[in-house]
């Protein structure tokens, strides 16, 4: 059965939650909120994100991994009213002043047995007598039998309690909405910018019959590899195990120019005038010294950052004049400014010369 859904980025799967948690909180829309999609596409860090953003406690469940009386509580007999009662499990919320996120994961992976006992959860928000606060938003997530994952087809029953997003992986918006936030290593963020058709490669690794595949998923842990393994000849086959041969062996050299660079933390730390020569000369180092400058911005860092992104544009070794330089610099000022609006950050643009002679030159060329 197919998911007859409109398919969007995680980034926009993000922003309708968000939009939907607003609604709930002021009482206007109280739904329950599927997420389907391939494993390793982000529908776990994306409901993480959620959960951070609106302040709110995170009760993962995985439903794999439960039974029906984990959801249900245990019985007990109650001597003055004799009746049997239900301990409330505590798995759920109960806090009707506290924010929470119940993400109810492998929804489609879960034991047909089990899945009557979610029903009273997703549509009348309840499990026998204990009903959930109206403080807490309720997202499931799962993947289809087409994803070549563990996975029963969902029934018209369980669906239709359900409003539903069809998670896909998109490079451009991984890559800005993601990659940059979590400050993945700047060798896997140049990679998939020059490469983003290997961001996902489920399709085609489960049509060649290879165990591995590219995943956003896997590329995070390529990231937590380069951050903890110096040794190159160990990283390049921890790396092969994550995204398979082929696409390791193409990593490995955009790795290697990444490598050859000076670290932008000491970029950072040489004054100005003195920074030329520690551009890198290829396009994936640029690009790589963009995010990563991106990923070390704070309120510490920023002033610095500004000057090194600004002073990119007008290098001029012969190596790089071929590059497209004025391209990258507005690129990489795109991604700063997204992250300083985040931050509460932007006022170091309206103080900084080395912006206002950037858009000046900007306006100038006709560019604003």
């Amino acid at each position: 059965m197919s998911v007859n859904a409109r398919t969007v980025s995680a980034g926009d799967a993000l922003e309708v939650l968000r939009a939907a948690w607003d609604a709930q909180s002021r009482g206007a829309l109280t739904t329950s909120w599927m997420l389907h999609g391939k494993p390793g596409v982000g529908k776990t860090q994306l409901v993480q994100t959620l959960a951070t953003q609106i302040g709110a406690e995170l009760y993962d469940i995985r439903l794999t991994t439960i039974e029906p009386q984990d959801l249900r509580g245990l019985p007990y007999y109650d001597h003055e009213t004799q009746k049997t009662l239900w301990y409330r499990p505590e798995d759920l919320p109960d806090r009707p002043d506290t924010p929470a996120v119940l993400f109810l994961d492998e929804l489609t992976a879960a034991s047909p047995y089990l899945q009557p006992t979610v029903y009273g959860l997703l549509q009348e928000r309840r499990v026998g007598r204990h009903s959930l606060p109206d403080s807490v938003f309720v997202v499931a997530a799962g993947n289809t039998v087409e994803d070549g994952a563990v996975a029963y087809e969902m029934g018209t029953a369980l669906s239709d309690r359900l409003v539903h997003l069809h998670v896909t992986a998109n490079a451009k918006d991984w890559l800005e909405r993601y990659a940059v936030d979590q400050a993945l290593h700047p060798a896997v963020t140049a990679f998939l910018r020059a490469r983003p058709d290997l961001l996902d490669t489920t399709e085609d690794s489960l049509r060649r019959g290879d165990m591995i595949a590219c995943t956003p998923r896997s590329w995070e842990r390529v990231s937590q590899i380069m951050h903890a393994v110096s040794d190159r000849r160990i990283r390049d086959t921890m790396v092969a195990g994550t995204v398979g041969v082929a696409p390791a062996a193409d990593f490995a050299r955009v790795a290697d120019e990444l490598d050859a660079m000076v670290t932008v933390e000491d970029m950072l730390a040489t004054p100005r005038g003195q920074r030329v020569d520690l551009y890198p000369e290829t396009l994936n180092g640029l690009v790589g010294l963009i995010y990563g400058l991106v990923a070390q911005t704070n309120a510490d860092t920023i002033t610095d950052v500004i000057e090194v992104m600004a002073d990119l544009r007008s290098l001029k070794s012969p190596e790089v004049q071929a590059l497209p330089l004025g391209e990258l610099t507005s690129f990489g000022f795109e991604l700063l400014i997204r992250k300083a609006l985040a931050k509460d950050l932007q006022e170091a643009f309206r103080s900084s010369s080395a912006y206002a002679d950037y858009a000046q030159s900007r306006a100038e060329a006709g560019a604003l």
